[in-house]
Protein backbone atom coordinates (compact mmCIF):
# COMPACT_ATOMS: atom_id res chain seq x y z
CA UNK A 1 0.00 0.00 0.00
CA UNK A 2 1.31 3.43 -0.94
CA UNK A 3 2.41 5.61 1.92
CA UNK A 4 0.17 8.62 2.46
CA UNK A 5 2.22 11.56 1.23
CA UNK A 6 -0.22 14.46 1.18
CA UNK A 7 -0.82 15.08 4.85
CA UNK A 8 0.57 18.34 6.20
CA UNK A 9 3.05 18.42 9.07
CA UNK A 10 1.65 20.15 12.12
CA UNK A 11 3.37 21.90 14.98
CA UNK A 12 5.70 24.11 12.94
CA UNK A 13 6.25 27.58 14.34
CA UNK A 14 5.17 30.53 12.15
CA UNK A 15 7.67 32.81 10.46
CA UNK A 16 6.63 36.36 11.20
CA UNK A 17 2.94 36.63 10.42
CA UNK A 18 3.03 33.74 7.96
CA UNK A 19 1.94 30.23 8.84
CA UNK A 20 4.61 27.62 8.03
CA UNK A 21 3.30 24.61 6.14
CA UNK A 22 5.25 21.48 5.20
CA UNK A 23 3.98 18.36 3.48
CA UNK A 24 5.19 15.22 1.72
CA UNK A 25 3.27 15.91 -1.47
CA UNK A 26 5.95 16.54 -4.13
CA UNK A 27 5.64 13.18 -5.87
CA UNK A 28 7.89 14.01 -8.83
CA UNK A 29 10.91 14.92 -6.77
CA UNK A 30 13.89 12.85 -5.77
CA UNK A 31 16.58 13.04 -3.12
CA UNK A 32 18.97 11.03 -5.31
CA UNK A 33 19.63 13.11 -8.40
CA UNK A 34 23.20 11.75 -8.48
CA UNK A 35 21.82 8.39 -9.57
CA UNK A 36 21.96 9.77 -13.12
CA UNK A 37 25.78 9.87 -12.92
CA UNK A 38 25.80 6.23 -11.88
CA UNK A 39 23.52 5.47 -14.83
CA UNK A 40 26.01 7.07 -17.22
CA UNK A 41 28.82 4.95 -15.74
CA UNK A 42 26.67 1.84 -16.15
CA UNK A 43 26.02 2.72 -19.78
CA UNK A 44 29.74 3.00 -20.47
CA UNK A 45 30.58 -0.51 -19.29
CA UNK A 46 27.16 -2.13 -19.80
CA UNK A 47 27.64 -3.01 -16.18
CA UNK A 48 24.17 -4.22 -15.22
CA UNK A 49 23.80 -6.15 -18.46
CA UNK A 50 27.04 -8.01 -17.75
CA UNK A 51 25.96 -8.78 -14.19
CA UNK A 52 22.62 -10.03 -15.52
CA UNK A 53 24.65 -12.52 -17.56
CA UNK A 54 25.50 -14.22 -14.25
CA UNK A 55 21.83 -15.19 -13.88
CA UNK A 56 19.40 -17.48 -15.69
CA UNK A 57 15.76 -16.40 -15.68
CA UNK A 58 13.17 -19.18 -15.84
CA UNK A 59 10.19 -16.89 -15.29
CA UNK A 60 7.44 -16.59 -17.89
CA UNK A 61 8.62 -13.52 -19.77
CA UNK A 62 5.14 -12.64 -20.97
CA UNK A 63 4.07 -12.11 -17.38
CA UNK A 64 6.99 -10.22 -15.85
CA UNK A 65 7.56 -6.46 -15.87
CA UNK A 66 10.97 -6.28 -14.23
CA UNK A 67 13.86 -7.95 -16.02
CA UNK A 68 16.81 -9.39 -14.09
CA UNK A 69 18.95 -6.53 -15.39
CA UNK A 70 16.46 -3.97 -14.05
CA UNK A 71 16.21 -5.73 -10.69
CA UNK A 72 19.99 -5.86 -10.40
CA UNK A 73 20.25 -2.22 -11.28
CA UNK A 74 17.62 -1.26 -8.74
CA UNK A 75 19.27 -3.22 -5.93
CA UNK A 76 22.85 -2.16 -6.71
CA UNK A 77 21.93 1.49 -7.18
CA UNK A 78 19.93 1.40 -3.97
CA UNK A 79 22.97 0.20 -2.02
CA UNK A 80 25.23 2.75 -3.70
CA UNK A 81 22.77 5.51 -2.74
CA UNK A 82 22.69 4.38 0.89
CA UNK A 83 19.56 2.21 1.05
CA UNK A 84 20.71 -0.98 2.71
CA UNK A 85 17.30 -2.52 3.41
CA UNK A 86 15.04 -4.18 0.85
CA UNK A 87 12.07 -2.63 2.64
CA UNK A 88 13.31 0.79 1.50
CA UNK A 89 12.29 -0.13 -2.02
CA UNK A 90 8.60 -0.17 -1.14
CA UNK A 91 8.93 3.62 -1.15
CA UNK A 92 11.75 3.89 -3.70
CA UNK A 93 9.64 2.18 -6.37
CA UNK A 94 7.84 5.52 -6.77
CA UNK A 95 11.11 7.40 -7.42
CA UNK A 96 11.24 8.43 -11.11
CA UNK A 97 14.94 9.26 -11.09
CA UNK A 98 15.90 5.84 -9.75
CA UNK A 99 13.62 4.31 -12.38
CA UNK A 100 15.45 6.27 -15.10
CA UNK A 101 18.81 5.15 -13.73
CA UNK A 102 17.63 1.53 -13.83
CA UNK A 103 16.59 1.97 -17.48
CA UNK A 104 12.79 2.08 -17.20
CA UNK A 105 11.30 3.67 -20.32
CA UNK A 106 8.24 4.62 -18.26
CA UNK A 107 9.84 6.15 -15.14
CA UNK A 108 6.44 7.24 -13.75
CA UNK A 109 4.98 3.76 -14.00
CA UNK A 110 1.86 4.93 -15.84
CA UNK A 111 1.79 1.94 -18.21
CA UNK A 112 2.01 -0.89 -15.67
CA UNK A 113 -0.27 -3.82 -16.46
CA UNK A 114 -2.23 -3.84 -13.22
CA UNK A 115 -4.13 -0.85 -11.87
CA UNK A 116 -2.68 -1.42 -8.40
CA UNK A 117 0.86 -1.07 -9.79
CA UNK A 118 0.40 2.12 -11.79
CA UNK A 119 2.54 4.91 -10.48
CA UNK A 120 5.10 2.36 -9.26
CA UNK A 121 7.78 2.09 -11.90
CA UNK A 122 10.07 -0.16 -9.86
CA UNK A 123 9.85 -3.42 -7.95
CA UNK A 124 8.97 -3.69 -4.28
CA UNK A 125 10.91 -5.58 -1.65
CA UNK A 126 9.11 -8.90 -2.23
CA UNK A 127 10.20 -9.07 -5.88
CA UNK A 128 13.75 -8.00 -5.05
CA UNK A 129 13.88 -10.62 -2.31
CA UNK A 130 13.32 -13.36 -4.88
CA UNK A 131 16.42 -12.09 -6.66
CA UNK A 132 18.48 -12.00 -3.46
CA UNK A 133 17.51 -15.56 -2.58
CA UNK A 134 18.18 -16.90 -6.08
CA UNK A 135 19.66 -20.42 -5.86
CA UNK A 136 22.30 -21.79 -8.18
CA UNK A 137 20.05 -24.71 -9.20
CA UNK A 138 16.30 -25.18 -9.33
CA UNK A 139 14.89 -26.22 -5.96
CA UNK A 140 11.78 -28.42 -5.86
CA UNK A 141 11.08 -27.21 -2.33
CA UNK A 142 10.99 -23.57 -3.56
CA UNK A 143 9.34 -23.61 -6.99
CA UNK A 144 8.77 -19.85 -6.69
CA UNK A 145 12.54 -19.21 -6.97
CA UNK A 146 12.90 -19.29 -10.75
CA UNK A 147 15.89 -16.97 -11.07
CA UNK A 148 19.21 -18.85 -10.82
CA UNK A 149 22.69 -17.43 -10.33
CA UNK A 150 26.11 -18.77 -11.31
CA UNK A 151 28.80 -18.32 -8.63
CA UNK A 152 31.49 -19.07 -11.23
CA UNK A 153 30.20 -16.33 -13.51
CA UNK A 154 30.23 -13.83 -10.64
CA UNK A 155 33.81 -14.76 -9.77
CA UNK A 156 34.99 -14.28 -13.36
CA UNK A 157 33.10 -11.01 -13.75
CA UNK A 158 34.97 -9.19 -10.97
CA UNK A 159 38.33 -10.05 -12.55
CA UNK A 160 37.07 -9.14 -16.03
CA UNK A 161 35.95 -5.72 -14.81
CA UNK A 162 39.44 -5.04 -13.45
CA UNK A 163 41.11 -6.14 -16.68
CA UNK A 164 38.70 -4.09 -18.80
CA UNK A 165 39.81 -0.95 -16.97
CA UNK A 166 43.26 -1.28 -18.59
CA UNK A 167 43.72 -0.30 -22.23
CA UNK A 168 46.85 -2.44 -22.38
CA UNK A 169 48.10 -5.32 -20.24
CA UNK A 170 49.78 -3.77 -17.19
CA UNK A 171 53.42 -4.51 -16.46
CA UNK A 172 52.63 -5.46 -12.87
CA UNK A 173 49.56 -6.43 -10.87
CA UNK A 174 49.61 -6.65 -7.08
CA UNK A 175 47.03 -9.01 -5.60
CA UNK A 176 46.13 -8.11 -2.01
CA UNK A 177 44.47 -10.60 0.34
CA UNK A 178 42.78 -9.95 3.65
CA UNK A 179 40.01 -11.31 5.83
CA UNK A 180 37.69 -9.49 8.20
CA UNK A 181 34.83 -10.27 10.51
CA UNK A 182 31.21 -10.00 9.40
CA UNK A 183 29.31 -9.96 12.66
CA UNK A 184 25.95 -11.69 12.85
CA UNK A 185 23.25 -11.18 15.43
CA UNK A 186 20.78 -13.94 14.62
CA UNK A 187 20.80 -17.68 13.97
CA UNK A 188 22.16 -17.57 10.43
CA UNK A 189 23.40 -20.79 8.89
CA UNK A 190 27.19 -21.03 9.01
CA UNK A 191 27.69 -18.55 11.87
CA UNK A 192 30.51 -19.37 14.26
CA UNK A 193 32.13 -17.80 17.29
CA UNK A 194 35.55 -16.33 16.55
CA UNK A 195 37.93 -16.08 19.48
CA UNK A 196 39.96 -13.19 18.08
CA UNK A 197 36.95 -10.99 17.36
CA UNK A 198 34.99 -12.23 20.35
CA UNK A 199 31.59 -12.68 18.69
CA UNK A 200 29.59 -14.79 16.25
CA UNK A 201 30.45 -13.89 12.69
CA UNK A 202 31.32 -14.94 9.19
CA UNK A 203 34.90 -14.53 7.96
CA UNK A 204 34.76 -13.20 4.39
CA UNK A 205 37.89 -13.28 2.24
CA UNK A 206 38.56 -10.18 0.15
CA UNK A 207 41.02 -9.90 -2.71
CA UNK A 208 41.81 -6.52 -4.28
CA UNK A 209 44.08 -5.12 -6.95
CA UNK A 210 44.50 -1.54 -5.82
CA UNK A 211 40.94 -0.16 -5.73
CA UNK A 212 39.58 -2.96 -7.92
CA UNK A 213 37.71 -5.76 -6.17
CA UNK A 214 38.71 -9.19 -7.48
CA UNK A 215 36.93 -11.50 -5.05
CA UNK A 216 34.57 -11.40 -2.09
CA UNK A 217 34.00 -14.85 -0.67
CA UNK A 218 31.78 -15.49 2.34
CA UNK A 219 33.24 -18.13 4.67
CA UNK A 220 32.51 -19.69 8.03
CA UNK A 221 34.55 -18.31 10.91
CA UNK A 222 35.41 -21.69 12.48
CA UNK A 223 38.40 -22.27 10.22
CA UNK A 224 41.87 -21.01 9.44
CA UNK A 225 41.76 -17.40 8.26
CA UNK A 226 43.75 -18.44 5.17
CA UNK A 227 41.37 -21.27 4.26
CA UNK A 228 40.58 -21.28 0.55
CA UNK A 229 42.90 -18.36 -0.20
CA UNK A 230 45.31 -20.43 -2.32
CA UNK A 231 42.44 -21.71 -4.47
CA UNK A 232 41.14 -18.18 -4.97
CA UNK A 233 44.58 -16.82 -5.86
CA UNK A 234 45.19 -19.68 -8.29
CA UNK A 235 41.82 -19.04 -9.95
CA UNK A 236 42.45 -15.29 -10.28
CA UNK A 237 46.00 -15.75 -11.57
CA UNK A 238 44.83 -18.25 -14.20
CA UNK A 239 42.13 -15.81 -15.31
CA UNK A 240 44.56 -12.90 -15.56
CA UNK A 241 47.00 -15.05 -17.50
CA UNK A 242 44.38 -15.57 -20.23
CA UNK A 243 44.66 -11.89 -21.18
CA UNK A 244 47.96 -10.84 -19.65
CA UNK A 245 50.39 -13.72 -20.06
CA UNK A 246 53.52 -11.61 -19.48
CA UNK A 247 52.30 -9.43 -16.62
CA UNK A 248 54.27 -9.76 -13.39
CA UNK A 249 52.02 -10.73 -10.48
CA UNK A 250 52.79 -10.11 -6.80
CA UNK A 251 50.75 -11.74 -4.05
CA UNK A 252 50.73 -9.53 -0.95
CA UNK A 253 49.20 -10.30 2.44
CA UNK A 254 49.77 -10.15 6.19
CA UNK A 255 51.13 -12.98 8.30
CA UNK A 256 47.70 -14.63 8.55
CA UNK A 257 48.22 -15.89 4.98
CA UNK A 258 51.81 -17.03 5.37
CA UNK A 259 51.39 -20.73 4.64
CA UNK A 260 54.04 -22.90 3.02
CA UNK A 261 51.54 -24.17 0.44
CA UNK A 262 50.93 -20.58 -0.73
CA UNK A 263 54.66 -19.82 -0.93
CA UNK A 264 55.43 -23.07 -2.76
CA UNK A 265 52.65 -22.45 -5.27
CA UNK A 266 53.83 -18.91 -6.03
CA UNK A 267 57.40 -20.16 -6.54
CA UNK A 268 56.13 -22.81 -8.94
CA UNK A 269 54.46 -20.22 -11.18
CA UNK A 270 56.29 -18.13 -13.78
CA UNK A 271 56.43 -14.42 -12.92
CA UNK A 272 54.38 -14.81 -9.72
CA UNK A 273 56.10 -13.32 -6.68
CA UNK A 274 55.02 -12.89 -3.07
CA UNK A 275 55.51 -10.38 -0.27
CA UNK A 276 53.84 -11.77 2.84
CA UNK A 277 54.13 -10.92 6.52
CA UNK A 278 55.83 -13.45 8.79
CA UNK A 279 54.81 -13.89 12.40
CA UNK A 280 57.47 -13.11 15.00
CA UNK A 281 59.06 -16.01 16.86
CA UNK A 282 62.06 -16.58 19.13
CA UNK A 283 64.37 -17.73 16.31
CA UNK A 284 63.67 -14.62 14.24
CA UNK A 285 64.06 -12.38 17.27
CA UNK A 286 67.43 -13.99 17.98
CA UNK A 287 68.62 -13.28 14.43
CA UNK A 288 68.20 -9.50 14.98
CA UNK A 289 69.16 -9.49 18.65
CA UNK A 290 72.21 -7.29 18.07
CA UNK A 291 70.26 -4.73 16.06
CA UNK A 292 67.53 -4.48 18.69
CA UNK A 293 70.10 -3.98 21.47
CA UNK A 294 71.73 -1.18 19.49
CA UNK A 295 68.38 0.56 18.95
CA UNK A 296 67.51 0.29 22.65
CA UNK A 297 70.67 2.20 23.45
CA UNK A 298 69.84 4.83 20.83
CA UNK A 299 66.33 5.26 22.24
CA UNK A 300 67.67 5.49 25.80
CA UNK A 301 70.11 8.23 24.79
CA UNK A 302 67.93 10.22 22.37
CA UNK A 303 64.40 9.49 23.49
CA UNK A 304 63.40 8.92 19.86
CA UNK A 305 62.44 5.74 18.04
CA UNK A 306 65.19 3.93 16.15
CA UNK A 307 65.05 1.32 13.40
CA UNK A 308 67.01 -0.51 10.73
CA UNK A 309 66.46 -3.28 8.19
CA UNK A 310 68.25 -6.58 7.74
CA UNK A 311 68.15 -9.35 5.14
CA UNK A 312 67.86 -12.87 6.57
CA UNK A 313 67.85 -16.39 5.16
CA UNK A 314 65.22 -18.27 7.09
CA UNK A 315 63.40 -21.59 7.04
CA UNK A 316 60.81 -22.79 9.51
CA UNK A 317 61.79 -25.99 11.29
CA UNK A 318 58.59 -27.96 10.67
CA UNK A 319 56.65 -26.59 7.72
CA UNK A 320 59.20 -24.76 5.61
CA UNK A 321 60.05 -26.49 2.35
CA UNK A 322 63.14 -24.37 1.72
CA UNK A 323 65.17 -21.41 2.90
CA UNK A 324 63.71 -18.07 1.84
CA UNK A 325 64.59 -14.40 1.99
CA UNK A 326 63.15 -12.58 5.01
CA UNK A 327 63.37 -8.82 5.48
CA UNK A 328 63.48 -7.91 9.15
CA UNK A 329 62.58 -4.50 10.52
CA UNK A 330 64.44 -4.05 13.80
CA UNK A 331 62.58 -1.22 15.50
CA UNK A 332 62.49 0.06 19.07
CA UNK A 333 59.97 2.62 20.20
CA UNK A 334 60.09 4.40 23.54
CA UNK A 335 60.00 1.53 25.99
CA UNK A 336 58.88 -1.08 23.45
CA UNK A 337 60.44 -3.42 20.88
CA UNK A 338 58.38 -3.69 17.66
CA UNK A 339 60.24 -5.99 15.25
CA UNK A 340 58.50 -6.94 12.00
CA UNK A 341 59.26 -9.63 9.43
CA UNK A 342 58.31 -10.12 5.78
CA UNK A 343 59.06 -13.19 3.64
CA UNK A 344 59.47 -12.64 -0.08
CA UNK A 345 60.48 -14.31 -3.33
CA UNK A 346 61.94 -11.04 -4.63
CA UNK A 347 65.70 -10.93 -4.51
CA UNK A 348 67.80 -8.13 -3.02
CA UNK A 349 68.88 -7.24 -6.56
CA UNK A 350 65.24 -6.65 -7.54
CA UNK A 351 64.24 -4.57 -4.54
CA UNK A 352 66.22 -3.25 -1.59
CA UNK A 353 65.23 -4.37 1.91
CA UNK A 354 64.05 -0.93 3.02
CA UNK A 355 62.08 -0.31 -0.17
CA UNK A 356 60.55 -3.76 0.01
CA UNK A 357 59.19 -3.13 3.48
CA UNK A 358 58.33 0.57 3.39
CA UNK A 359 57.24 1.01 -0.21
CA UNK A 360 55.92 -2.40 -1.20
CA UNK A 361 54.71 -4.25 1.89
CA UNK A 362 53.39 -1.31 3.90
CA UNK A 363 51.34 -0.14 0.92
CA UNK A 364 48.99 -3.05 1.62
CA UNK A 365 47.65 -0.97 4.51
CA UNK A 366 45.57 0.95 1.97
CA UNK A 367 43.47 -2.18 1.59
CA UNK A 368 41.98 -1.35 4.98
CA UNK A 369 40.30 1.62 3.32
CA UNK A 370 38.89 -0.67 0.65
CA UNK A 371 37.53 -3.03 3.33
CA UNK A 372 36.01 -0.11 5.20
CA UNK A 373 34.31 1.15 2.04
CA UNK A 374 32.97 -2.32 1.30
CA UNK A 375 31.91 -3.33 4.80
CA UNK A 376 30.60 -0.01 6.08
CA UNK A 377 29.99 2.15 3.02
CA UNK A 378 28.28 -0.56 0.95
CA UNK A 379 26.80 -2.53 3.84
CA UNK A 380 28.60 -5.77 2.97
CA UNK A 381 28.24 -6.83 6.59
CA UNK A 382 24.45 -6.87 6.14
CA UNK A 383 24.41 -10.65 5.65
CA UNK A 384 21.27 -11.10 7.72
CA UNK A 385 19.50 -13.77 5.66
CA UNK A 386 19.04 -17.08 7.44
CA UNK A 387 20.48 -19.22 4.65
CA UNK A 388 24.05 -19.55 3.47
CA UNK A 389 22.65 -19.57 -0.04
CA UNK A 390 21.37 -16.02 0.14
CA UNK A 391 24.12 -14.37 2.16
CA UNK A 392 26.89 -14.80 -0.44
CA UNK A 393 24.57 -13.10 -2.94
CA UNK A 394 24.04 -10.22 -0.51
CA UNK A 395 27.79 -9.86 -0.24
CA UNK A 396 28.09 -9.82 -4.04
CA UNK A 397 25.36 -7.18 -4.42
CA UNK A 398 27.29 -4.93 -2.03
CA UNK A 399 30.43 -5.71 -4.02
CA UNK A 400 28.71 -4.72 -7.26
CA UNK A 401 27.69 -1.40 -5.72
CA UNK A 402 31.32 -0.88 -4.65
CA UNK A 403 32.55 -1.58 -8.19
CA UNK A 404 29.99 0.81 -9.67
CA UNK A 405 30.92 3.67 -7.33
CA UNK A 406 34.62 2.97 -7.85
CA UNK A 407 34.06 3.26 -11.62
CA UNK A 408 32.38 6.60 -11.00
CA UNK A 409 35.41 7.75 -9.07
CA UNK A 410 38.10 6.48 -11.44
CA UNK A 411 36.36 7.27 -14.75
CA UNK A 412 34.15 10.30 -14.16
CA UNK A 413 35.82 12.04 -11.23
CA UNK A 414 39.47 11.82 -12.27
CA UNK A 415 41.24 15.12 -11.82
CA UNK A 416 38.50 16.51 -9.57
CA UNK A 417 38.62 17.13 -5.79
CA UNK A 418 36.49 13.98 -5.35
CA UNK A 419 38.82 11.64 -7.25
CA UNK A 420 40.04 10.05 -4.02
CA UNK A 421 36.93 10.57 -1.92
CA UNK A 422 35.51 7.78 0.21
CA UNK A 423 32.15 6.31 -0.75
CA UNK A 424 30.24 8.09 2.02
CA UNK A 425 31.69 11.42 0.93
CA UNK A 426 30.62 10.78 -2.66
CA UNK A 427 27.20 9.74 -1.47
CA UNK A 428 26.57 12.79 0.67
CA UNK A 429 28.10 15.42 -1.61
CA UNK A 430 27.42 14.11 -5.11
CA UNK A 431 24.70 11.45 -5.14
CA UNK A 432 22.21 12.67 -2.52
CA UNK A 433 21.10 15.67 -4.55
CA UNK A 434 17.50 16.87 -4.58
CA UNK A 435 15.92 17.27 -8.01
CA UNK A 436 12.56 17.97 -9.65
CA UNK A 437 11.39 15.55 -12.35
CA UNK A 438 9.25 16.71 -15.28
CA UNK A 439 8.02 14.55 -18.12
CA UNK A 440 6.60 15.56 -21.47
CA UNK A 441 5.92 13.60 -24.63
CA UNK A 442 9.48 13.95 -25.88
CA UNK A 443 11.60 14.87 -22.88
CA UNK A 444 12.46 13.94 -19.34
CA UNK A 445 13.85 16.90 -17.40
CA UNK A 446 15.73 16.57 -14.11
CA UNK A 447 16.04 20.00 -12.54
CA UNK A 448 18.60 20.59 -9.81
CA UNK A 449 19.02 23.85 -7.99
CA UNK A 450 21.14 26.46 -9.75
CA UNK A 451 23.20 27.05 -6.60
CA UNK A 452 24.39 23.43 -6.36
CA UNK A 453 27.89 23.68 -4.79
CA UNK A 454 29.34 20.84 -6.86
CA UNK A 455 27.89 21.91 -10.19
CA UNK A 456 31.39 22.24 -11.68
CA UNK A 457 32.27 18.68 -10.64
CA UNK A 458 29.02 17.43 -12.17
CA UNK A 459 29.90 19.07 -15.47
CA UNK A 460 33.46 17.71 -15.33
CA UNK A 461 32.18 14.19 -14.57
CA UNK A 462 29.82 14.23 -17.54
CA UNK A 463 32.59 15.55 -19.79
CA UNK A 464 34.91 12.72 -18.71
CA UNK A 465 32.21 10.13 -19.33
CA UNK A 466 31.51 11.57 -22.79
CA UNK A 467 35.22 11.46 -23.57
CA UNK A 468 35.49 7.80 -22.58
CA UNK A 469 32.34 6.99 -24.55
CA UNK A 470 33.78 8.58 -27.69
CA UNK A 471 37.04 6.64 -27.22
CA UNK A 472 35.12 3.38 -26.93
CA UNK A 473 33.25 4.12 -30.16
CA UNK A 474 36.41 4.69 -32.21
Amino acid sequence: MQTECTSKLGGLQPIGRRTLVAAFDARRMTSDGGALLLREVDQLRHFFARVAGCFVDHRAHTRIEHSVEELLGQRSLGIALGYQELNDHDDLRYDPTLAMAVGKVDPLGNTRKLDRDRGRALAGHATLNRLETAPSTLDSDRPDLKILHSPQAFERLFVDLMLDAHDQPPNEIIIDLDATDDRVHGTQEGRSFHGYYGHDCFLPLYIFCGEFLLAAKLRRADQDGAAGSLEEVARIVAHIREQCPRTKLIVRADSGFCRDAMLDWCESQPTVEFVIGLARNSRLAEMIKGELEHHRQVVAESGHASQSYKDLDYRTKKSGSRERRVVAKAEVLTGKDTPRFVVTSLSADEVDKRALYEDLYCARGDMENRLKAQQLGMFAARTSSHTMRANPLRLWFSSLAYVLVNDLRTVALRGTPLAKAQVWTLRVRLLKVGALVRQSVRRLVISQRSSLPLKAIWLAALAHIQQVRSELLF
